[in-house]
């Protein structure tokens, strides 16, 4: 069996001072650690019971496949602040059939970031009976 003791999302950015400047100053994440020097030095940020690792380089888009989740306390509040920065919005938010408000944006690479609101009577807040 695998005992997981801490996690991490490792992007490799085209420009990673633009990812830095995206994560750090526009989504306001903040850092646990830095490591290196340099241009492409490391830069984790905390993710809520994770970790962004933002390192390296690559000439490589970001796959379609591979998205970010951050719940967020407040979708309509983070929607009005990330596009007074700037931010690609790619769809602004929306009560999905499930319940779950979300609203899509694109980091500087195009990795696309789904920021979601968990309202108050949603089940995954509250279950009755438990």
């Amino acid at each position: 069996m695998v005992h997981v003791l801490s996690s991490r999302i490792l992007l490799r950015p085209h420009d990673p001072e633009r990812s830095r400047a995206f994560y750090g100053g526009d989504l306001g994440l903040a850092v646990y650690r830095e490591f290196g020097t340099g241009p492409e030095r490391g830069t984790v940020y905390f993710l809520g019971g994770g970790f962004l690792e933002v390192s390296g380089r690559t000439e490589e888009g970001p796959s379609p496949a591979v998205r970010l989740w951050l719940q967020v306390a407040d979708v309509a509040a983070a929607h009005e602040e990330l596009r007074a920065k700037g931010v690609d919005i790619v769809r602004p938010p929306v009560t999905e059939p499930w319940g779950l408000v979300e609203m899509w944006i694109r980091d500087p690479d195009g990795t696309e970031i789904v920021l979601v609101e968990v309202p108050a009577e949603h089940p995954l807040r509250f279950r009755p009976g438990i």
